[in-house]
């Protein structure tokens, strides 16, 4: 049974940060690349970052570059996103989401083409 069990979300400060995992089972981990998205009511599910099968290759929205490090343990099957300089439009569900090394490169990793996802953690910044 595969699984994404994100973790790590809450309440944060502008200016604060927050550090986000995603423990993965049931799949080969070290296949896929591995990637961030975030959503909020009404609009559709974005792109928020992404690291390769090995951890050589990362790729960042422009809206979190030089905020966000995304990263990867392979021997825990578990990746994170450090959020650092948080703004209140970072406020979203955050999901993690799975995509198939073979089929998907770090650059190309889109809502259509995950093979598994998350079921979400909510991230609120606020003063």
């Amino acid at each position: 049974q595969v699984q994404l069990v994100e973790s790590g979300g809450g309440l944060a400060q502008p200016g604060g940060s927050l550090r986000l995992s995603c423990a993965a089972s049931g799949f080969t981990f070290s296949f896929h690349n591995m990637g961030w998205f975030r959503q909020t009511p009404g609009r559709e599910r974005e792109f928020v970052a992404a690291i390769s099968w090995v951890g050589q290759s990362t790729y960042y929205s422009d809206s979190v570059k030089g905020r966000f490090t995304i990263s990867r343990d392979n021997a825990k099957n578990t990746v994170y996103l450090q959020m650092n300089s948080l703004k209140p439009e970072d406020t979203a569900l955050y999901y993690c989401a799975a995509s198939s090394r073979v089929t998907t490169t770090v650059q190309g990793m889109n809502v259509r083409n995950i093979n598994y996802w998350g079921k979400g953690t909510l991230v609120t910044v606020s003063s």
